[in-house]
């Protein structure tokens, strides 16, 4: 079995989070590990309706839209972790989230990489 990717996701743009789950899910088919780490205003990207601009592109290309793209992933067992200090600067709460979306620090986040894993950032 491969070793863990941990992806952090450095801002609020919705085709980067796209990106990020594509490959989280990638690495759970090769039956690996896989975590997002929604740092700071990138949390807003969670908030329901989860949405993004390019959603009908993607459709007309035959690809699902965001949501149904992170629901999947959840739904494969990919950990998404969004930051507790970007849900205070966004004005959300925990409760707002899909619940199996977990909550954590950077420093939980980057304590839990093994050195076997990979950590990419986007």
């Amino acid at each position: 079995m491969p070793g863990g990717l941990n992806i952090l996701l450095l801002g609020e743009d919705a085709e980067r989070l796209r990106a990020a789950l594509m490959l989280a899910m990638a690495q759970r088919a090769l039956e690996g590990d896989a975590r997002i780490f929604l740092q700071m205003e990138a949390v807003r990207l969670l908030a329901p309706p989860v949405a993004a601009p390019r959603d009908a592109e993607h459709l007309r290309a035959g690809f699902p839209p965001l949501a149904t793209l992170l629901d999947e992933a959840l739904g494969d067992g990919v950990a998404v972790i969004a930051c507790q200090s970007g849900l205070a600067l966004c004005a959300m709460e925990a409760t707002d989230l899909d619940p199996r979306i977990e909550t954590g620090g950077l420093l939980s986040f980057m304590a839990a990489i093994d050195p076997a894993d990979r950590l990419l950032s986007v």
